[in-house]
């Protein structure tokens, strides 16, 4: 076996196509975008090599010169940990195990000699919505911008050291007619009898001006703490509008107090039942498909992005009250969604999981991340619980 660090276009380009061949015949596995992947490597689309981050990629060729696995290494300087802690993703392997241990070595010993002392995988050389995690238990379709895997991975994993760092979760519940937990309604009840209170979807001119700083000042109380950084006012107006071409308005739901933004989720269509037409291109010919489908078989699924309530309003009812009213419209039979799946719900964080087993929802689909100590004589600890 022959390791290549991919220097090139060409090989640039073959760090895709390795994947292509390797799920050519599984019918769940849904290419991802080229973009979204090759784009996460160059110093022009990810900003986080201006903030000091390095990043080397590996494809390993058996004796005959064919690409039978691939890796990635990288340091994200964002990411604190009590040792320093690098990335491992982007693997793919034929079930071999000879080669997945040499594609994990490769990465760990280049790790080592930057400093690091530990390695999670596999994850994203970037934001955790992204790539994060190894798909152990429901091998449905992806969701955008989740990975899918065949199942001996986490043999690899696991044998040659890794050990589980966190589970997450993608929770699933029908849209309609499914009901709710009867202490959730209970509490909703109390909040919506309270005037100060009011919920409603983000739609026209508001969705434009208004939502991101909504948004932001919610996200910034409710979630910045726990994922180490607030977003600002720019930020926070990049991101709906990149979701622009795809967002629908009844998918955007504030919870405000007297008039003040304190509660939101965010919602879209999942756009992996369109993006599994493209081929993982959006060239012309892409975007034409691209529009296609959405005009004429739009996703029937969406998928929940993000869910906070800001700290003070917090444990009162708001969660529910947000549900139960956004259950009113969405239970209609003319609404276009049959499905809802929440993405991403660490077990370190016992509250949401709380929520969405209210919601009735069930957990449908299970990744793990893993982390590798380089001390193998250190002490493992699991990630923290969320208070």
């Amino acid at each position: 076996m022959n390791l290549v660090e991919v220097t090139t276009p060409a090989q640039q380009q073959e760090f895709i196509e390795m994947a292509v061949r390797l799920y050519k015949n599984e019918k769940n596995w849904i290419r991802p975008l080229d973009k979204d992947i090759e784009g996460l490597f160059h110093p022009e689309t990810n900003k986080l090599f201006r903030q000091g981050a390095k990043a080397k990629r590996w494809l390993l060729q058996d004796d005959k010169g064919q690409t039978i696995g691939r890796v990635a290494a990288f340091i994200n300087p964002k990411i604190k940990e009590k040792q320093p802690t690098g990335g491992l993703g982007f693997f793919e392997c034929i079930e071999d195990k000879e080669a997945a241990f040499l594609l994990f070595e490769t990465a760990k010993e280049w790790l080592e000699s930057e400093g690091m002392e530990a390695m999670d995988g596999p994850i994203n050389f970037g934001e955790r919505d992204k790539w994060w995690g190894l798909l152990v238990d429901g091998f449905s379709e992806p969701n955008y911008n989740m990975p899918w895997n065949f199942g001996y991975y986490q043999d690899f994993f696991e044998e040659y050291g890794f050990k589980l760092y966190f589970k997450q979760f993608t929770y699933m519940r029908p849209v309609q007619n499914l009901g709710f937990d009867e202490k959730m309604i209970k509490r909703a009840n109390q909040i919506m009898e309270n005037p100060d209170y009011s919920f409603r979807y983000i739609k026209g001119k508001e969705l434009k001006e208004k939502a991101p700083g909504y948004f932001m000042e919610v996200y910034n109380k409710a979630w910045a703490r726990h994922m180490g950084k607030s977003i600002a006012l720019k930020e926070a107006t990049l991101m709906f509008k990149k979701m622009q071409p795809i967002i629908d308005p009844r998918l955007i739901y504030f919870a405000f107090y007297k008039d003040e933004p304190v509660g939101f989720f965010i919602q879209i269509p999942e756009i992996n039942q369109i993006f599994k037409h493209v081929n993982g291109k959006m060239d012309l010919f892409g975007k034409l498909k691209f529009l296609w489908y959405k005009t004429f078989f739009p996703p029937n699924k969406m998928l929940g992005l993000v869910f906070g309530v800001v700290p003070e309003h917090q444990g009162k009812g708001v969660e529910s009250a947000m549900i139960i009213t956004y259950d009113k419209m969405s239970g209609k039979s003319d609404f276009p969604y049959k499905t809802i799946e929440m993405n991403w719900i660490g077990d370190f964080n016992p509250k949401m999981m709380r929520v969405c087993e209210q919601l009735l929802a069930e957990i449908y689909k299970t990744h793990h991340t893993y982390r590798y100590l380089f001390d193998r004589e250190k002490p493992f600890e699991r990630h923290k619980i969320f208070d």
